[in-house]
């Protein structure tokens, strides 16, 4: 059975120009035509084309499209399961909307007047992290998937935190440094385990005021909380170190503590693309691992020994980071290349 460029046109929901176009770009070459030239699309055609939309739904190029398909073997069971995955995200959302829709009605139907502005905020925060984050990555992302949930479990730290600062309390204050591992361990866990999904996290919370004002993070409560986390890494370092170097340490420690994020994202995707540690890739993330780490713990080969040595034998020094061991690994080997380079 063959269907015309204008019947596929109708069944697909797209326009007879947008399959010219496929075909112009050797996307969707129909497989005959007829003797007055026009184009008949077979079983097979309509196949092609629902995975030129599936591909295209997942935000790729017509470039990257093409060179997907020109692949062999194409897996077409696991595009449905993405397809599939991707549909259940998106009722997911639909549910959450639904619910706030039906509590808005409730309000009304009690003869409250419901606050216009709280619903538009919600619909603002659902399309905001679309733009900075994929679908794959929505998926993967508990602070987003779980929404309501989600954020109740973090009102009352936040409120905990917000307290403390705003009376006056320091950041190396024991009660703020017991919060501080508390809002680490629950952004870890938030964001799945992977630096990458808290490196665009950082980006979306420090370029949008407005999700700032509505969970109730500002860029100074942030801060606060890096500063007393900083305070207990740093105390249990001062165990290993001489007074000046921890003098070097304190002056410099938190400093560049908000590159860290992205620099084991660009490890994490590294290890996932299967770049080995000793290219010239594995060496560039070495140099700037040992750049980061000479920042607060000096040049000095011994100083740098006495924060490896804290390392080994301090299992909480890692906790509240997204530095796992096969992380570590990498980064290790990486940079025993690096050094016997030098």
């Amino acid at each position: 059975m063959f269907l015309k460029v204008g019947e596929l046109a109708k069944r697909s929901g797209l326009t007879v120009r947008t399959l010219h176009h496929y075909d112009a770009v050797g996307l969707l070459t129909p497989s005959a035509r007829a003797d007055n030239g026009y184009r008949l699309y077979d079983r097979h055609d309509v196949a092609r084309l629902h995975l030129i939309l599936a591909l295209r739904g997942f935000g790729l190029s017509l470039t990257e499209i093409g060179a997907c398909l020109d692949q062999p073997d194409i897996p077409l069971t696991s595009i449905v399961e993405r397809q599939i995955a991707t549909l259940d995200q998106q009722i997911e959302q639909a549910a959450r909307l639904r619910d706030h829709l039906k509590r808005l009605r409730g309000t009304l139907m009690d003869g409250e007047e419901p606050e216009l502005a709280d619903w538009l905020t919600t619909l603002e925060l659902m399309t905001m992290y679309e733009k900075y984050f994929s679908r794959d990555e929505l998926a993967r992302l508990p602070v987003y998937r779980n929404g309501p949930e989600a954020e109740a479990g973090w009102d009352n730290l936040v409120e905990q935190v917000r307290a403390l600062m705003e009376s006056g309390t320091p950041p190396e204050h024991e009660k703020a440094r017991e919060l501080a591992i508390r809002w680490m361990t629950m952004l870890v866990r938030d964001t799945n385990g992977d630096p990458r999904l808290a490196a665009k996290l950082n980006h979306m919370h420090e370029n949008e005021p407005s999700l700032q004002a509505h969970i109730g993070i500002s860029l100074a409560l942030r801060d606060y909380v890096l500063r007393a986390f900083s305070e207990t890494k740093m105390l249990t370092y001062e165990k290993y170190l001489s007074p000046g170097e921890i003098r070097f340490m304190r002056a410099n420690y938190g400093k560049r503590a908000m590159e860290w994020p992205q620099l084991m994202a660009d490890v994490r995707d590294a290890i996932d693309e299967g770049i080995t540690p000793d290219s010239p890739q594995g060496a560039e993330l070495a140099r700037r691992w040992l750049d980061l780490f000479r920042s607060y713990a000096g040049d000095d080969p011994g100083t740098q020994l006495k924060f490896r040595k804290a390392l080994e034998n301090e299992p909480d020094l890692m906790i509240g980071t997204w530095a796992d061991e096969a992380l570590l690994t990498f980064v290790r080997q990486a940079m025993s290349r690096v050094v016997q380079l030098n």
